[in-house]
């Protein structure tokens, strides 16, 4: 008889493929793109099954093969059911030209499609829960979003939260492992000078840069970080904002519509916009302070970055932010949602060099310990050889 097409012998590398909805780089796929560069080859052959685009492009750059495969839209789609026949079939092929001992699908849409495509080939799947159900379905059928999250948790042969928040938003029992996400931590330096970045942007050299990074979107916040600035600069008037990021989505009106805030607000003379960055360190490099003020997130990258690059984080105390930054040890918390009392954190910590230079310091230490790249690739590698 012969043997199936993904047969090996014991030792050989297993197959994985990883599957992600997206073509743009978003922090999801960042995260999934640190991982296919640091998973141990000697025990695995990765794979990716994508849209195409920028994603396809950096895991091809990284060596990966990359094997196109659309996954449309299914919310609010009048083609959904013929979408996702289509799309699971599609990636059934895939998994069979491959040769995959398991699929990893990394986004709550790749599970969508990737649960029957385990099921018609016979590969066990791990969903990555790397994101939030959060604007999947509409708010007002909770129903049906616990209608949907019951079959992937059931089906799947484990599931890998990225943080306790996301873990919490549906319970798995002893089949959910929570590994949070990681960065290079080495390619960060605290110590780089942020000088030469200020000037190329025309920010004065003595200015209290506080800064925010992500994309031009309203869960990412920047309307509220233009509020709390306003308030910032009524008691710190050399204070300077540093919003980084463009509308890589297509939020091209929520991106206009900050430039028009910042006029109303009168703070348009002491905010910078840089648009998308490719590496947000020289960014990062340049402020005193980190800001977020997104909406609850599964894992916020930059909140890495920021650690990593030795700044001190304020934020609000809901997502997973509580996870990442100890309050009064790496940075401050303060209740979701509250601007007046975030702008206080921010003015307190404007004034006081030293702590921030101390909380700078451990948020840098607590990156290195518990938030490095290698150390969730480990972790990952463990899951998918337990699961084999």
């Amino acid at each position: 008889m012969n043997a199936p097409a993904n047969a090996a012998a014991p030792n050989a590398r297993k197959r994985v493929l990883f599957v992600d909805h997206a073509a743009a780089l978003g922090g999801g796929e960042l995260s999934l793109l640190l991982l296919l560069e640091h998973l141990d080859r000697a025990l695995w052959e990765p794979h990716l099954a994508c849209a195409g685009g920028p994603l396809a492009d950096r895991a091809a750059a990284l060596g990966v093969p990359v094997h196109v495969t659309p996954l449309p839209r299914l919310r609010c789609s009048w083609r959904a059911p013929l979408d996702l026949v289509h799309g699971a079939r599609s990636l059934a092929r895939t998994v069979r030209r491959v040769g995959a001992d398991i699929l990893v699908p990394f986004s709550v849409r790749a599970v969508i499609y990737a649960a029957p495509a385990a099921l018609l080939t016979g590969a066990p799947f791990v969903w990555y829960r790397n994101d939030l159900w959060l604007g999947e379905l509409p708010p007002r059928y909770p129903w049906a979003e616990r209608l949907c999250k019951m079959p992937y948790c059931a089906l799947a042969a484990h599931v890998i939260a990225n943080s306790r928040m996301t873990a919490q938003q549906q319970p798995c029992g002893r089949k959910m492992t929570v590994i949070h996400n990681g960065i290079p931590v080495g390619r960060f330096d605290p110590e780089a000078d942020g000088l030469a970045f200020r000037r190329e942007r025309r920010m004065p050299d003595d200015a209290l840069v506080l800064g925010i990074v992500g994309r031009l979107n309203p869960i990412k916040g920047q309307d509220r970080f233009l509020r709390v600035l306003a308030r910032v600069l009524e008691t710190a008037p050399d204070a300077w904002g540093l919003v980084v990021g463009g509308a890589i989505f297509g939020e091209d009106r929520y991106a206009e519509g900050l430039r028009e805030l910042a006029e109303e607000l009168g703070i348009a003379q002491r905010v910078t916009f840089t648009g998308q960055l490719a590496d947000p360190a020289q960014a990062l490099a340049a402020m005193d302070l980190f800001v977020q003020t997104g909406d609850p997130e599964a894992l916020g990258l930059v909140n890495l970055e920021a650690m990593a690059m030795g700044k001190a984080v304020v934020g609000f105390e809901h997502g997973s932010l509580p996870e990442i930054v100890v309050n009064g040890e790496t940075g401050r918390l303060v209740p979701s949602g509250d601007e007046t009392e975030l702008a206080a954190a921010v003015a307190e910590l404007l004034r006081d060099p030293a702590r921030r230079a101390q909380w700078g310091r451990a948020g840098r230490a607590r990156a290195e310990i518990h938030f490095d790249v290698t150390r969730v690739a480990r972790e990952v590698s463990g899951v998918l050889q337990r699961v084999l």
